[in-house]
């Protein structure tokens, strides 16, 4: 048997104490906390840690597991901020390494330097995790945080088939010969944070570490921030991270969402909870009251009266999926460029019609995009559905929503596919007309001014794409660009 765990709190100060709360069959083993972002460096272990077997509640999916404490992980004042796993190597008898589970973050006692904050996805990670039984794609409403990560979110080899823009069949394979979960490619550390971690250290960019519970619980650590960092699959949003991050907006902050599918739903943490409802809201609780607002729907939804259009200026209402099932299944994997005097393009060598990131497939699996129309021969933005009228349109991908013919997905509990959910939600039915209006999608690289620079790339997968020199490229003009003048609260 495997040992598992979890920590907690997931974040803290360095000097501030962790508790690790685990699970095996009994045996001996070491455990192991890495800093892995950046250089992997092992901080603190201890050896011969007897695990004992506490069993698994039926419901720890969505209560929690409620082990006891194992031992208490003392961090250390001179801690970098930044992602720690907690490893578990058996000893004496072998020196395999269980799949890693537990994870912790810790914050940084002052601002980086640079002004950089990767906000880490953890809401998302929580969302997609099913340890323990049912996640919010088979039928659970309320994940616990509290529990071990599924194996390959933290941690998994860098190979064929880790992707789903490899393939179905490639991801399956993959999934299975190295026995992990097969939501290990949707969500989690192993994928696109930690690439982006890697390369951000290689380039010598300082960034700090958070998670989403931070920014909801502890939004003044945004004060001493110049940039704000969304990496990867960003998807699970509260009502107090919209309010922080809009706060710091206003204030001059910038933010690049190198993010797809990016403040898609709303939730709320209750506890160690986190609640959504999804396609069955009108059986949350504060459907229909006068906390309407915050039913755990989509944050496009007219009931909300938020769209994430209005922070990030796209929404995977007007996106969809890029190279996964029939979702332009042959597409790209690149942007086409449409602007390339626009200063995100700086220094590329990209001219119109030119393709950005498609030598590492940098446009996949989820996208966001916005309503456009052709303008003299260039796509412009719209402004409806919350778009801000001053976002431009640099690039873009084509995306298709899931429907009955585009996914081989079955539905979960009370679900729907987006395309009729999309329609239904935000014209009020689904009809064929409803449909065509959003069946068409795009990923959509562009930029606005809102106090300060907002930049959106419209992809999960950007920080795959980090390995095109374009890429790079955009990504350092968009960092130069988003810490150059200090705020006035930094």
């Amino acid at each position: 048997m495997n040992t598992v765990g979890y920590c907690w709190p997931q974040s803290v100060l360095p000097g501030e104490p962790v508790a690790l709360h685990a699970s095996g069959d009994g045996s001996s083993v070491d455990v192991e906390v890495v800093r892995d972002s950046g250089v992997v460096a092992t901080v603190w272990s201890a050896e011969g840690v007897a695990i004992d077997d506490l069993g698994l509640p039926a419901t720890a999916d969505e209560d929690g597991c409620d082990w006891p404490a194992t031992l208490t992980i003392p961090t250390e004042a001179s801690w970098q901020s930044g992602l720690y796993l907690v490893r578990f190597r058996r000893a004496p008898e072998t020196n395999e390494v269980d799949p890693i589970t537990a994870f912790f973050v810790v914050r940084a006692a002052r601002p980086a330097a640079s002004g950089c904050l990767l906000v880490l996805a953890t809401n998302t990670w929580n969302a997609y995790n099913d340890f323990g039984g049912r996640n919010l794609y088979t039928g659970a409403i309320t994940p616990s945080f509290e529990r071990p990560l599924s194996a390959g979110m933290l941690a998994k080899p860098e190979e064929h088939g880790e992707r789903l823009v490899d393939g179905g069949r490639a991801y399956l394979e993959y999934t299975e010969a190295h026995g992990l979960s097969m939501w290990h490619g949707m969500a989690g550390w192993a994928g696109q944070e930690r690439r982006f971690a890697t390369w951000a250290d290689r380039a010598g960019i300082d960034v700090d570490f958070a998670t989403n519970a931070d920014v909801e619980q502890q939004p003044d650590l945004l004060d001493g921030c110049r940039l704000y960092l969304s990496v990867g699959h960003d998807e699970y949003w509260s009502w107090a991270m919209r309010d922080a991050l809009d706060r710091f907006v206003d204030d001059g902050g910038s933010v690049a969402f190198l993010s797809g599918n990016t403040c898609y739903w709303q939730v709320r943490i209750e506890g160690a909870r986190m609640v959504c409802y999804k396609h069955r809201l009108v059986e949350d609780p504060v459907y229909g009251t006068a906390r309407q607002h915050l039913t755990t729907t989509i944050w496009s939804d007219p009931i909300v009266g938020r769209p994430e259009t209005m922070l990030t200026g796209v929404t995977f209402t007007r996106g969809g999926y890029h190279r996964i099932a029939r979702s332009a299944r042959r597409g790209s994997g690149g942007y086409e460029v449409h602007r390339p005097d626009h200063w995100l393009l700086e220094g590329t060598g990209l001219a119109r019609g030119d393709l950005l990131g498609a030598s590492s497939t940098t446009v996949g699996y989820e996208c966001d995009g916005c309503d456009m129309a052709m303008r003299d021969g260039l796509p412009v933005a719209t402004g409806t559905g919350g778009t801000p009228a001053d976002f431009e349109v640099v690039a873009t991908a084509p995306a298709t929503p899931f429907d009955n013919d585009t996914t081989p997905l079955p539905l979960a509990p009370g679900g729907a596919y987006e395309l009729e959910f999309h329609a239904a939600r935000l014209f009020g039915d689904s009809s064929p007309t409803n449909l065509e209006r959003l069946r068409h999608g795009h990923a959509v690289l562009g930029s606005f001014e809102r106090g300060g620079t907002i930049v959106t790339a419209g992809t999960t997968e950007w920080a795959y794409g980090l390995a095109d020199p374009a890429v790079d490229r955009v990504t350092r003009n968009i960092i130069e660009r988003g810490t150059r003048v200090p705020r006035d609260h930094a």
